[in-house]
């Protein structure tokens, strides 16, 4: 595997992810639902990361992005929801269709849940994943998350559940 790294968001990401995100918003679409038009924009993007970065420094998210080595954005990864009380969170990843199948999902993953014992002190990640989303359901088992059974209360649609303790 070629060295990739995982740091935390910054405001100076923006040009770097907008680029990330067109060149694989087809790729995307296919697996998680579309954004919103008015983020494929510079402003949109930097409006974007200002929201993750705000609800960072209230302790809601961690956003973070994965680069290779040339320090080119090939990934992103969430803790998002944050709940202290609960110690719980959801993640969240999106991988560039170019390096998938390189484990860097599983890097992100794994990257996700030792922020959130380390740093949030939390017990239990949440995911919600695309029952056709094949990729995503396997880097879930190998980082130890279990399908819950739907209930009434769960979300609708063709997602699945996946929950680990910690």
């Amino acid at each position: 595997m070629d060295s990739f790294s995982v740091r935390e968001l910054k405001r100076t990401d923006a040009e770097a992810l907008l680029a990330f995100e067109i060149h694989n918003r087809e790729w995307f679409e296919t697996h998680i639902d579309a954004r919103d038009p008015a983020f494929y924009s510079l402003q949109g993007v930097a409006d974007h990361i200002e929201g993750y970065l705000a609800d960072f420094a209230i302790g809601a998210w961690h956003p973070f992005v994965i680069e290779d080595a040339s320090q080119t954005i090939v990934g992103r990864a969430n803790l998002k929801s944050i709940d202290v009380s609960e110690r719980s969170a959801e993640v969240g990843y999106r991988i560039a269709q170019s390096v998938c199948g390189q484990g860097l999902a599983t890097l992100a993953l794994k990257h996700l849940i030792q922020q959130a014992q380390v740093r949030w002190d939390l017990t239990r990640l949440v995911a919600y994943v695309y029952e056709e989303n094949v990729g995503s359901r396997r880097v879930l088992d190998r980082c130890g998350f279990l399908p819950e059974q739907p209930s009434c209360s769960d979300r609708t649609g063709d997602e699945r559940r996946f929950v680990l303790t910690i």
